[in-house]
């Protein structure tokens, strides 16, 4: 990658939590340590990753962002309205985007839990090239949309999208997510995937119980426990099954 597109400026420059519009840090989703505590995280103008325990609050953050940026809080592009379930948080009314000078040609916003509802109102633009997701494995369907409906100079938000996806599978999303970033895009993904993770020059976000934090790849839970486990599975496991054994015994 030149230089040159190491320095452009992305669609999103920065989020960051408006604390007059909170009405309590005692209530979700603000009471999540990572949401209080976040105040201005910047983006890369290219590849911004956000990873944590299950809890930690980077699908909340995530999420927001997403309807921040005008997407619909099921997924999908901006002109999908999919509204089966109101399930989303107060969090996107209290947090503010800032954009850079260019604007996104297009987008979308992908998350695993709701691609069911979003696969059910791609139905309605089957005039337009779409195919029937409903047909497609989990797992296809999310690489299909992303190989057909993934568009140059666009930002795309993502919500751990390696649920669907197995490891080759992942490895076809990060040749993706290079397509995409030479052709002018920005992704801001939650995953817990050390292969997703692995995507060179990202911005890392770790977010845990002392707020937010940058971080390196290799300095990550999920780096360092994939490493070790591949390393000696079998000792790990005979560890893990101590532990167990003796925390049975211990009730």
């Amino acid at each position: 990658m030149s230089p040159s597109q190491r320095s452009a400026r992305g669609f999103l420059l920065h989020v960051e939590l408006i604390a007059e519009k909170v009405s309590s840090f005692e209530q979700y989703p603000f009471s999540i340590p990572a949401v209080a505590r976040m105040g201005r995280l910047e983006l890369d103008p290219h590849v911004t990753f956000l990873v944590g325990e299950n809890g930690s609050g980077k699908s909340t953050l995530i999420e927001a962002i997403a309807i921040r940026a005008g997407f619909n809080a099921e997924g999908g592009t901006k002109s999908f309205t999919t509204r089966s379930r109101p399930s989303e948080s107060s969090l996107h009314e209290a947090l503010r985007l800032a954009r850079g000078a260019k604007r996104e040609r297009g987008g979308f916003f992908l998350r695993a839990e709701t691609m069911f509802n979003v696969s059910t109102e791609a139905e309605n633009y089957r005039d337009y090239g779409w195919e029937d997701l409903h047909e497609k494995s989990h797992g296809e369907a999310f690489l299909w949309v992303m190989t057909n409906r993934f568009r140059d100079q666009s930002l795309f938000i993502l919500d751990e999208p390696e649920a669907a996806l197995s490891p080759t599978r992942q490895l076809a999303l990060l040749a993706r997510m290079r397509q995409l970033v030479t052709r002018g895009s920005q992704l801001i993904i939650a995953t817990h995937s050390p292969l997703v993770l692995a995507y060179p020059r990202a911005r890392i976000y770790s977010l845990d119980r002392d707020g937010i934090h940058l971080t390196r790849y290799q300095d990550t839970e999920h780096y360092a426990v994939t490493r070790a486990f591949l390393q000696d599975h079998e000792a790990m496991l005979t560890r893990l099954f101590e532990d167990a054994d003796q925390a049975r015994e211990d009730e």
